[in-house]
């Protein structure tokens, strides 16, 4: 229910609210619970990253940036299947990419599980976890 609809429905039942009530009973339907997300990872299960400002096709993290956000590195025998392509970077390399958007790990990433790289707004642009 909208805050102003409960307000409003207050009032015509002659009653008044403040914006702590309706706080109150909007903090009693809310809980903190988990989900499991589907998202993609390489062999050793870290988690793969897309970059926002990349265009199809085409990888723009290189220097830094791949210091950063290592590159999924593709061998030139490996062939693309379904959702998954190689694309060639700037220096030649093949990489894999999901839906023709290059894949990348994030090097603040320790452990399987870690996505600390969602969100992440760099020079580059905006990082967000590969889903499927």
């Amino acid at each position: 229910m909208k805050i102003h609809n409960l307000f409003f429905g207050l009032a015509a039942l002659g009653l008044t609210a403040t914006p702590a009530l309706a706080d109150h009973h909007m903090a009693k339907a809310m809980k903190i619970g988990t989900a499991t997300l589907k998202i993609l990872t390489n062999a050793k299960g870290m988690t793969l990253y897309t970059l926002a400002t990349d265009k199809p096709g085409v990888s723009i993290c290189n220097g830094k940036c791949a210091t950063l956000w290592p590159p999924m590195i593709a061998t030139v025998k490996s062939k693309g299947e379904g959702d998954f392509s190689v694309i060639k970077r700037a220096d030649g390399k093949p990489q894999w990419a999901y839906k023709d958007m290059p894949l990348y790990t994030w090097i603040k990433d320790k452990k399987v599980g870690d996505v600390t790289g969602d969100g992440v707004k760099g020079k580059t642009g905006l990082w967000s976890v590969a889903r499927p």
